[in-house]
């Protein structure tokens, strides 16, 4: 019986040292995914060169991601639809959008307090924009 108990003993420590490593791990690839984001870089794409159509571009920085589809039409950013916007407090972002489309480019501020959200967004944008070329 004694047995049983260190065994039953060592196998629950055993799960909570695999358990703890296994958070740890998690929250430092989270925490590093997002330091990324803060100097990551949104290069602007040249539309006047872009043939019109609807195109498709993602971006996923864990947990943060974004899918969109951007209509070029004439050679402008005729609109962008946010496809799928998973995020923690960042769904201010929500508006980048429509702050590209007004500005008729990828150079807008981020959304204060939905930084990443917004840096997501904006990459999925220029994704789409650089698979049109």
């Amino acid at each position: 019986m004694k047995n049983k108990k260190l065994i039953a003993g060592a196998v629950l420590l055993l799960a909570v040292v695999v358990a703890a490593i296994a958070v740890k791990t998690l929250f430092g690839s989270i925490s590093g995914n997002l330091e990324g984001l803060k100097t990551m870089r949104i290069t602007d794409v040249d539309v006047s060169k872009l043939a019109d159509g609807v195109y498709g571009g993602s971006y996923k920085a864990f947990p943060i991601e974004a899918v969109v589809d951007v209509t070029i039409e004439n050679h402008r950013i005729k609109g962008i639809n946010l496809v799928k916007h998973k995020h923690g407090q960042g769904a201010a972002a929500e508006v980048i959008p429509n702050m590209v489309v007004d500005s008729q480019t990828l150079n807008v501020s981020a959304v204060t307090g939905a930084t990443y959200s917004s840096k997501v967004i904006l990459k999925a944008i220029e994704n789409a924009l650089m698979d049109a070329k």
